[in-house]
């Protein structure tokens, strides 16, 4: 609360700590996350593997909503069996996450990768035909603007700052309500059935990204709100 000025990735982010933390509104600033858009990009070499959904998502941490995909991929597979599913990210042996793939017998079904260069990471994105972030709630949301910035279409929840990020439903993105399995399972059926609308939805994702979420841009911001903040305290000083 000493802090003269203060920086936040979006503004979910910043109405959560004015409302939470009872910080003054005048102190805080956004400064969005940003993305290497020429290291993540689409390749031209690489097609998407046919029923290949990816997400990045912490098994173990209930807030990214892991379990509902899970559940949404197994409503799906007793439909269209070349669904699976790459999770960046690595499930404790015990974890609810493990238990529930085992329970929804999806263990053939999906792959966990941990410990890949981004370079492997880049290549992954562009092996999926979606990609997809079914948070309950995220303050911003890296993985978001990495897949879109792959060219990638995304399907996001609508959980926290993600609409802000992902930008207008069924143009840069397309959204659907946290936690409910059946509408993600819905939404991913229809993408997979709509190529044009994916390629459509992927270009404008990396569209929006390299115009609001580059790392230049957030450097540039950033550097706007040190210099700022030296002025202001050079004035202090010779008062």
């Amino acid at each position: 609360r000493k802090l003269p000025r203060i920086l936040t990735v979006s503004s979910n982010s910043y109405e959560d700590i004015i409302r939470d933390h009872k910080v003054d509104a005048e102190r805080l600033h956004i400064v969005n996350v940003g993305v290497d858009t020429n290291q993540f990009r689409p390749l031209d070499d690489i097609s998407p593997v046919p029923g290949r959904l990816m997400t990045t998502a912490s098994a173990d941490v209930a807030m990214k909503g892991l379990a509902f995909l899970l559940e949404a991929l197994a409503k799906l597979r007793t439909e269209n069996d070349s669904i699976h599913l790459v999770v960046i990210g690595k499930p404790k042996y015990d974890s609810k996450a493990t238990k529930l793939i085992k329970e929804l017998r999806l263990s053939e079904h999906i792959e966990f990768v941990s410990g890949v260069s981004d370079e492997r990471i880049v290549e992954l994105y562009n092996e999926a035909q979606i990609a997809i972030v079914p948070s309950l709630y995220e303050g911003f949301s890296l993985p978001a603007i990495e897949a879109m910035s792959c060219g990638v279409p995304l399907i996001a929840t609508t959980g926290g700052a993600l609409p802000e990020v992902v930008g207008e439903d069924g143009v840069t993105a397309l959204q659907v309500a946290p936690g409910n399995s059946e509408d993600l399972a819905a939404k991913i059926r229809w993408a997979l059935k709509e190529p044009k609308l994916r390629s459509t939805i992927g270009s404008a994702g990396r569209q929006r990204v390299v115009k609001n979420y580059s790392w230049r841009i957030t450097a540039e911001k950033t550097v706007e709100h040190y210099r700022a903040l030296l002025s202001e305290v050079q004035v202090d000083a010779h008062r």
